[in-house]
């Protein structure tokens, strides 16, 4: 696609939101649904960096999309959710580093392909550095792990990747602060308390009380339920994680560690949380009413929350095959998933959960001082 054209589509997009935008802030039939509508009310006129920071600050309940006297079919087409959606995705493109940028109009491959390779090349590396009498083997005890893939290699793989990616994050949520027209809100720590306590709570996926309008008209708090599994079941995973990498490498007391010990159990309710999440979203995905949504997200939806799902629900089999001999295998395939997420992190649905903290942040900091 040529820039000139690329060109066009983003302001095609931005044009629209800006013209539903302009219809919601005349009648606001629908104040008080979300965090959005205050958010916008107090602004008269929109500029590009206000709507992509209120794109972002959008929670996708849909409420205003049900309760809109101008939805389709009405003349005026309003489809507030969907412009949100569009503009959100465009956000996402726009403040990616570098060739990121090129990889988010095909995402859902780019995720499928990058997990995949990663996978693969794990197998063959662990297969030609063990041998397959080894990699097809039982192995038991501390540091059974690193019988398939050595420890150096494991070490160096996942900190390039973990570096790659909390880089890249980095910089695309300054670019996403200078695209919104972001000014000092970072040094409001007032408004980061507000924006952590909103994001502990779920607070806008509560619809205002009753739930979201998700996945049809119907008021529904199970959007909220799914996705507090996921959350707090990724918090959970990462907190393991983090208890092993202190254990091994403070103590040295390598990994496997027994049922019972703290990074199994964290680790196991984490994936139990996420599994229940990714898959219910996922199951959400498929009988939601698709009009309010915008078709060239999807994709990138079902990906992230896909690869989620798969990387939960292969480190759940590890945990309860690790002494036999598909432990090998089940390794290759959990680690590999990994490397994918954190490869594919930067360039997909992940990044919404540093935007959105970004656009809470700023709409408490505008609550709070009544300033925009």
């Amino acid at each position: 696609m040529s820039w000139e054209l690329k060109r066009k589509q983003q302001d095609a997009v931005l044009q629209e939101a800006n013209r539903v935008m302009g219809i919601c802030n005349a009648c606001r039939y629908c104040e008080g649904i979300c965090a959005l509508f205050p958010a916008m009310e107090m602004r008269r006129t929109f500029t590009a960096g206000d709507l992509n920071y209120l794109a972002n600050l959008c929670h996708n309940c849909r409420g205003c999309y049900y309760c809109c006297q101008y939805a389709p079919p009405h003349e005026f087409q309003l489809n507030f959710p969907q412009a949100m959606s569009a503009l959100r995705a465009q956000t996402y493109e726009q403040t990616a580093p570098g060739f990121l940028k090129k990889l988010f109009p095909n995402n859902a491959f780019y995720v499928f392909a990058v997990s995949l390779l990663a996978t693969v090349l794990l197998t063959a590396f662990a297969l030609c550095a063990k041998g397959a009498s080894v990699f097809f083997a039982s192995h038991t005890g501390p540091g059974s792990f690193y019988q398939i893939i050595p420890y150096g290699a494991m070490l160096l793989i996942f900190c390039l990747a973990a570096l790659f990616t909390v880089v890249a994050l980095i910089r695309g949520v300054i670019a996403f602060w200078k695209i919104s027209d972001g000014k000092l809100q970072w040094l409001d720590l007032a408004a980061h308390k507000q924006a952590i306590r909103d994001v502990l709570t779920l607070k806008y996926l509560d619809g205002g009380g009753d739930g979201c309008n998700y996945p049809d008209n119907q008021f529904s708090m199970i959007r909220r339920k799914f996705h507090h599994a996921t959350f707090y079941g990724f918090l959970l995973c990462l907190a393991s994680t983090t208890v092993a990498f202190i254990m091994d490498h403070g103590f040295g007391w390598p990994a496997p560690y027994g049922f019972f010990s703290l990074p199994v159990l964290l680790g196991t309710a984490g994936g139990l949380g996420l599994v229940v999440g990714t898959g219910g979203m996922l199951w959400l995905k498929t009988v939601m009413d698709a009009r309010p949504a915008d078709p060239a997200s999807i994709g990138m939806d079902m990906a992230f929350s896909t690869l989620l799902f798969l990387v939960s629900l292969s480190g759940l089999l590890l945990l309860v095959l690790r002494s036999t001999e598909l432990m090998g295998l089940l390794l290759c395939v959990h680690l590999g998933l990994v490397l994918g997420l954190f490869l594919t992190m930067p360039c997909g649905k992940f990044v919404h959960v540093v935007f959105r903290y970004a656009a809470l942040v700023r709409n408490a900091h505008e609550q709070r001082t009544g300033q925009v």
